[in-house]
């Protein structure tokens, strides 16, 4: 791409593909991009890296920039936070070893839902669940799929919202990670942090958490912010001298969420800031 063309392209930074909780490979995600127009992403699929390589090297044949990202899972007082890193060294050992860790975790705590809803008289066979997941990184998305294809429920959200939803019955924590511990971590691998769609769940007292904890930047574009919070998440940005990111959180599937794609995006110089920030140009 030349400047111009840089200048002005639509990026997205917040994608997800089969290698944790999205149904489209890397490939099949790169041709929805081209498809639309977009000549920047990331995919910042959750807790691994699994994919990136082939999407950097789709992307150098299909002229769209692809930033090495993942979204990392961290609990903040009980409460999940997510928080995503860009730019990183998706080869750092440092971070297979943790990634490595979670998981096993997560294959620890996907179990332990599993037996929650057998005591809620669900009888979803945990091998159904791992051939949702297949190699992913397993989340919750993959038992909501498993309980709508066995016919517990009707709908994923059902799914969610009668048992597996944060507090709801067949809920479990997450490995206990710190988002300061998330943090150090990506900054170690020379990425950038942001908090992911801090609108959806977090207060102004948690965002201020977060900012004393030296992030680098916020998500203020999401499909789940008001037109009203993304200003808000704006203001804080200047305030705070933060990055600003943002794109669909696109995952496909059952989640219903192709109107999102390729209309939730932000501008190139978001993208231009951050390299600013680390590499001083």
């Amino acid at each position: 791409m030349n400047n111009t063309v840089i200048a002005q392209a639509s990026s997205d930074l917040h994608l997800h593909t089969s290698n944790s909780d999205g149904k489209f490979t890397s490939q099949e995600l790169l041709e929805k991009v081209n498809k639309v127009g977009l000549k920047c992403i990331s995919i910042v699929d959750h807790d691994t890296i699994n994919g990136i390589d082939e999407a950097v090297n789709l992307g150098k044949k299909m002229d769209i920039e692809v930033i090495p990202g993942v979204e990392l899972s961290t609990t903040l007082g009980g409460m999940d936070v997510h928080i995503i890193g860009y730019f990183i060294d998706y080869k750092n050992e440092i971070l297979l070893k943790h990634l490595n860790i979670f998981r096993e975790e997560r294959l620890k705590r996907a179990k332990r839902i599993v037996d929650k809803l057998h005591r809620l008289k669900v009888p979803l066979d945990y091998e159904s669940v791992l051939a949702q997941a297949q190699n992913a990184a397993l989340g919750r998305p993959h038992i909501a799929n498993a309980m709508v294809e066995n016919g517990f429920v009707s709908s994923y959200q059902e799914a969610f919202n009668q048992y597996i939803r944060n507090g709801g019955p067949a809920y479990e924590a997450k490995y206990n990670f710190s988002p300061k511990q998330a943090i150090s971590l990506i900054n170690k691998c020379g990425g950038v942090s942001f908090i992911a769609h801090p609108g959806c769940y977090l207060n102004d007292d948690a965002i201020s958490e977060l900012i004393k904890m030296e992030i680098d930047g916020i998500e203020t574009v999401h499909p789940g912010h008001t037109p009203q919070t993304t200003e808000s998440l704006k203001k804080i940005a200047n305030t705070y001298f933060l990055l600003e990111s943002g794109g669909s959180d696109f995952h496909g599937g059952l989640r219903d969420d192709e109107d999102a794609f390729g209309k939730y995006t932000i501008p190139y110089k978001f993208v231009s800031a951050m390299k600013r920030r680390l590499f001083w140009y």
